[in-house]
């Protein structure tokens, strides 16, 4: 699961700092699919150890008598551009200081090489496999991760357009194992009507729209 939305005014790439919570929103899609996977058979509930996938993780843990276990494999993606605002039609990508961090966009060179995720997202999905097997288990993350892992599996490159994650708040993007072997990825956003027209998988942007008016954000 994506965790929800992010109280993030200064429209700030948050990417691993602490010290960003669920808005109110966010907190309201987190509630939103917990009682989406209230009669599931969930008897496993992790979490990226960051506050955002925390919240979001707990109305879904409580709903099922659960403690949330943490896995730093789940963190969001490190990213050289953490703490400033950037993102797609900031002009961003126009600043020459800008232009040593980007120049391949394969490994990426602005941050965590994809390779590298994939390697550690594989390691929780196991490890999440492993503890509830023969049950489901839900695993709280963001958007970079789940979104590389997921085009690992479905054996696509790696490297994309950001803006064409199918990905969306507070979405499942569910791997289900047969055995010790992914046999199928699904996709469900069961608080679709609460995110933001242009925040959905695949919108396009509309100036003016959203925080920091359509930035990428730490996510």
């Amino acid at each position: 699961m994506r965790h929800g939305e992010v109280a993030n005014p200064d429209g700030i790439l948050y990417g691993r700092l602490a010290g960003y919570h669920l808005s109110e929103l966010g907190r309201r899609m987190a509630d939103r699919v917990a009682e989406h996977l209230a009669t599931r058979d969930v008897t496993h509930v992790c979490a990226s150890p960051l506050e955002r996938a925390q919240e979001t993780a707990t109305p879904i843990a409580k709903t099922h008598g659960l403690d949330i276990a943490t896995d730093e494999r789940l963190i969001e993606a490190g990213n050289v551009f953490q703490g400033k605002t950037f993102g797609i039609g900031d002009g961003a990508l126009r600043r020459p200081e800008n232009w040593r961090h980007i120049y391949n966009p394969f490994r990426p060179s602005w941050g965590e090489p994809y390779v590298d995720q994939v390697v550690r997202m594989m390691g929780a999905l196991d490890a999440a496999k492993d503890k509830a097997r023969g049950h489901e288990a839900v695993l709280v993350s963001h958007q970079l991760p789940i979104w590389i892992v997921r085009s690992y599996v479905e054996r696509r490159r790696l490297w994309h357009d950001p803006r064409k994650r199918q990905c969306t708040l507070a979405s499942l993007t569910t791997f289900t194992y047969q055995g010790d072997r992914i046999v199928s990825v699904g996709y469900t956003e069961p608080a679709r009507d609460l995110v933001p027209p242009h925040l959905l998988a695949g919108a396009k942007r509309v100036k003016g729209k959203g925080q920091g008016q359509g930035k990428a954000f730490g996510a």
